[in-house]
Order: structure tokens, then C-alpha cells, then sequence
């Protein structure tokens, strides 16, 4: 088509569908199949099964969709980081007008570099201790004040303080804005936590004024969900040695509950979300009012059976003073009773003192002279083995003791040496010899 006040060509008037159509040829005959090598970033997985993300370099980003079919075939769970590579075929979403890459399959190329940094910051601070379970502290059950820091303008901040109003609305809470977003956001977040901190350990101090602010007990973190771009400031080392720091327990609640960040493995514990995070610190009201109201009850019942004892001893008592008479009879009977079995006591036992003393006289001569005759018996024995034992005896058999010139026996020929002074003892005396020469036998 020509136009008559122009020679040159007038542009073909396009119908949308039919451009898109056109666009998607001319890519099907340009490219397709085409293999492309990337970092993927905000994957999902629908409830059907597609999955739904982008892969991204240093230059550019390419929407893509993984049917259920081919997303079946995967050996791993791909995740945001990650560095793969897809095969597929270009085309154009009409709906839309957007360039979409059909993925056919997928494999790894090795880790992205975001993902790399992670791995690496989160092995050096595990391995200082930073993420140690020991270190966790629990919860308080009734916190007297809560400190959050997020974005002002962010959803995390409604979804949490719409949860703390539902639950416990009578529970301060102290807000610091900072960006949870970008490159100056964790300088930012640093700083909010460590205002944060002033105020939770002037709250603790001693002499701290109800006048200076609620006390604050717990610290939420949160942010909403976003990419590993998005969420990075949340891997900051500076962001995660300000957390171990921090004066009381403190709840991370980064990202959906798939999304995992430094801050979430410092702090004393991680929330799923925003909202599970609030929810976590935050005991509903009317569970603490109905265990209350239960306690009552019980105190209640248990001060009514005390007065309801405590009247029937009354009504007891009562009953056993309006007849003294009785119980004075009751009492005189009881102790004429323990008066005779006092005396039947008595009388028993001197009869058998009586008898005992009557046995004893009757049997103590025998007995005596039974002993005496055992004791001299034993005495004759021991006499007899101490005779026995004399070493006279045998020296008058003809044997002498030897010793040498400081009283020591001498029991071996080893013993002497030529010229030794040596004394034999006899049955009768005592004989000093000198040693000629030894001989053994």
C-alpha cells in the first residue's frame, strides 16, 4: 500500500494476535531449539505441578515455564541461586505479549554466585558457633513489651501488627523502621536492631522508668518474600553478628516458609513467615484469661471444702461441749481402765523377777564350778604349747643359736666369713667362736 502524499511505504496495520503469532514464527525459525544457561531466581511450583521461574545473567532475564510433565523428570529440586541449564523451545505468551521459554529439561551447571556467598558465609559462621543451639534462648510466655524492625511500607508490617492486635492487644509494641531491600539495607537493619537494644537493656536495668518506654523482652525481624536477590541483605555477616548479640530472644521471620537466610540460622528462632512469627510471641489474650479464670475456680472450690471442714469440726466441737457430764464419765472409765491394766503390769512382772531370782540361786553354784573346771583346762593346754615352744627344749637336744656380734641369727653358712666373731648359745651357756672357713653343704 502506497500513500499518495508519501512515496515511501506506509507500516502494515497489525492485529495484536496476529503480530504475537507472527513474533512467535519468526522465533520458532530463528531459534528454536535453544539451550540457555542461567542463575534461576523467584522459582515456583504450582498445585498443578508447573513450575514457574526466571533465569538470569549479569546481562538479561528470560521468563520460563516447566510443565508438569518435564518437571517430572527432575533429578533435584531446583531452587533460587542455582546455576542450570535448559533446553526449550522460545515463544511468545499471547495473553500477554511476553517472551517465555518453555523449558523441556533442566540440569545443573553448578551453583549460582549469590548462592555460592551463602554457602560460604554460612559454613565460616557455623563454624565460629553462631548458629550453635546452645545459644538459643526460649520465648517469654507473657512479654511486657515486643520490638519490631521492618520496612514501614512493607505487607510484613500489616500482616504482623494485624496478628499482635487479634492476639494480645494490650501488648506494646515498639517499631524501627529500615530498608529490607538493596544495598543500604544492612547497614540499615543493623542500625534498627541496635536502637532496639538500647531500649531493651534500659528496660531491664533496675532503676528503669516506666516513663522511658515499654520494656521490650522479644525482638521480631520480618520481611516478606521476594527472590534471593531480594532477601540478600538478610545474609549480611555484619546483619548476622548484630542478631547473636542481641540483648533478649529474637525471632526471624524472612521470606515464606521455603526461604532460608543467615539471619533465619543466627537468630534464637526462626518463623516461617511474618505473621507465624508475630503469632509466636503473641499467646492469644483469651487463652491466658480462660487459664485464669479456670485457676479461680479452682481456688474457689478448694478455700469452700476448707470452710466446709472446718464448719463440721465446728459443729464436732459444738456437740461434745453441750454434754461435759458424758465425756468426764467417758474419761474417768478410761482411766480407771489404764489404772488396772497398770497394776495387772506390775504384779506380772514381779512374779517373774520373782521366779527368775528363785532359778538363778538354785543353778549358780553348778554352774560356777563348771567354769572354773573349763578355765583350768584351758589353762593346762596353753601351759602344755608353751612348753613346747621354748626354744630351751630344743637347744637341750643338743642344737645351739648362732648369732653374730650385733645379736642377729645366723641361719645360713652365706652368712659368715672367715675371721668372723660369732656367739653359740647352749642349753647350758654360751660359747664366742671364730669362723675358720665357711662350707656350704
Amino acid at each position: 500500500m502506497f500513500d499518495k502524499q508519501n512515496p515511501v511505504a506506509a507500516p502494515r496495520i497489525w492485529e495484536v494476535g496476529a503480530l504475537c503469532r507472527a513474533i512467535a514464527d519468526a522465533l520458532e525459525a530463528r531459534f528454536n531449539p535453544v539451550a540457555v544457561r542461567g542463575e534461576i531466581t523467584g522459582f515456583s511450583r504450582a498445585s498443578s505441578g508447573h513450575c514457574y521461574f526466571s533465569i538470569k545473567d549479569a546481562q538479561g532475564q528470560l521468563r520460563c515455564a516447566m510443565f508438569r510433565r518435564a518437571a517430572g523428570l527432575l533429578d533435584f529440586s531446583p531452587r533460587d541461586g542455582e546455576l542450570v541449564e535448559v533446553r526449550g523451545r522460545l515463544g511468545v505468551y499471547e495473553a500477554r505479549g511476553d517472551l517465555q521459554f518453555i523449558v523441556e529439561s533442566m540440569q545443573r551447571a553448578g551453583q549460582g554466585a549469590l548462592f555460592e556467598q551463602f554457602l560460604r558465609l554460612k559454613a565460616q559462621l557455623d563454624a565460629e558457633g553462631l548458629f550453635d543451639a546452645t545459644r538459643k534462648r526460649p520465648l517469654p510466655l507473657l512479654p511486657r513489651g515486643i520490638g519490631l524492625v521492618t520496612s514501614p511500607g512493607a505487607a510484613a508490617l500489616h500482616d504482623v501488627v494485624t496478628a499482635l492486635r487479634r492476639r494480645v492487644p494490650h501488648i506494646p509494641v515498639v517499631l524501627v523502621p529500615a530498608q529490607v531491600q538493596g544495598a543500604a539495607a544492612p547497614a540499615s537493619l543493623v542500625l534498627a536492631l541496635s536502637k532496639l537494644y538500647l531500649l531493651a537493656q534500659a528496660g531491664q536495668a533496675p532503676e528503669a522508668s516506666m516513663n522511658e518506654g515499654p520494656p521490650i523482652d522479644v525482638i521480631l525481624l520480618v520481611r516478606g518474600g521476594g527472590s534471593i536477590e531480594d532477601l540478600w541483605a538478610f545474609n549480611d555477616e555484619r546483619l548476622a553478628r548484630t542478631i547473636v548479640q542481641s540483648p533478649v530472644p529474637l525471632v526471624c521471620g524472612v521470606g515464606h516458609e521455603t526461604d532460608f537466610t543467615i539471619a533465619d540460622f543466627c537468630a534464637d528462632l526462626r518463623a516461617p513467615t511474618p505473621t507465624a512469627a508475630a503469632e509466636l510471641v503473641a499467646q492469644p489474650r483469651d487463652v491466658w484469661l480462660g487459664a485464669l479464670g479456670l485457676l479461680a475456680g479452682r481456688i474457689e472450690d478448694g478455700v469452700q471444702r476448707q470452710l466446709d471442714l472446718r464448719h463440721q469440726r465446728l459443729d464436732q466441737a459444738a456437740a461434745r461441749l453441750g454434754r461435759p457430764s458424758g465425756l468426764v464419765a467417758r474419761e474417768q472409765l478410761k482411766l480407771a481402765r489404764l489404772a488396772q491394766r497398770m497394776r495387772h503390769g506390775v504384779l506380772l512382772k514381779l512374779q517373774r523377777v520373782a521366779h527368775h531370782q528363785q532359778a538363778l540361786e538354785a543353778n549358780l553354784p553348778h554352774q560356777v564350778q563348771r567354769a572354773v573346771a573349763r578355765h583350768a583346762e584351758r589353762l593346762d593346754r596353753a601351759d602344755l604349747r608353751l612348753q613346747l615352744m621354748d626354744p630351751r627344749q630344743v637347744l637341750q637336744r643338743g642344737y645351739a643359736l648362732l648369732t653374730d656380734a650385733d645379736g642377729l641369727a645366723v641361719t645360713s653358712a652365706r652368712q659368715a666369713r672367715p675371721g668372723d666373731a660369732l656367739r653359740a648359745t647352749l642349753a647350758d651357756g654360751v660359747v664366742d667362736v671364730t669362723v675358720e672357713q665357711p662350707r656350704l653343704l
